[in-house]
């Protein structure tokens, strides 16, 4: 009978360390995926599941409104340009409408916008291309309404590239206005 006692202890022990997986906690991501379910403190497997805090599965890690991360997954926060020009397209003018009306929802934020160039050129010509970029995304939000003094403008010209490469491919992702979000202390 002592045997017994110490026994089922372990036994209730073992079947409950088996009884959920990190999978059905975090709605299929694995432990140590990157997701929420490492067992870090905080995490979904520590808390519970999604279901436990009455939320959806497809709402459980979106992007919180407000945010940086919101803006840039669910507005959009770039612009492209053709090959030396400054004007803006149909698809940059949807995406700076998108930008604006995150804007007019969320007041007190400011933002920054960066204006970037490939390559080709001189360092001196890119700058001032990025800054005619920079002017235009800036100026379309103003037309919108944006208030112009919650909108810093700035040019890195050719400095900042997001791929690094030399050719068309490259220079297309590199003519850039982004939209930066600026994070208060």
């Amino acid at each position: 009978m002592t045997s017994l006692r110490l026994a089922l202890p372990a036994l209730l022990l073992l079947l409950a360390a088996c009884a959920s997986t990190p999978e059905d906690e975090v709605g299929g991501a694995a432990a140590g995926s990157g997701g929420f379910g490492n067992g870090a403190p905080g995490s979904a497997t520590e808390l519970g599941s999604d279901a436990d805090f009455g939320m959806e599965n497809d709402v459980f890690g979106s992007a919180v409104p407000g945010t940086p991360e919101d803006f840039e997954i669910n507005v959009g926060d770039r612009v492209f340009f053709a090959f030396d020009s400054s004007t803006l397209d149909a698809d940059a003018r949807s995406t700076l409408d998108r930008q604006a009306a995150w804007l007019q929802q969320f007041r007190e934020i400011t933002v920054t916008m960066e204006g970037h160039t490939d390559e080709r050129g001189t360092r001196e010509y890119n700058l001032a291309l990025g800054e005619r970029r920079a002017t235009a995304a800036t100026n379309y939000l103003v037309a919108l309404g944006v208030d112009p003094g919650r909108i810093l403008t700035i040019s890195y010209g050719e400095e900042r590239p997001v791929d690094p490469g030399n050719d068309e491919t490259a220079y297309r992702q590199n003519r850039r206005a982004v939209t930066v979000i600026n994070l208060v202390n």
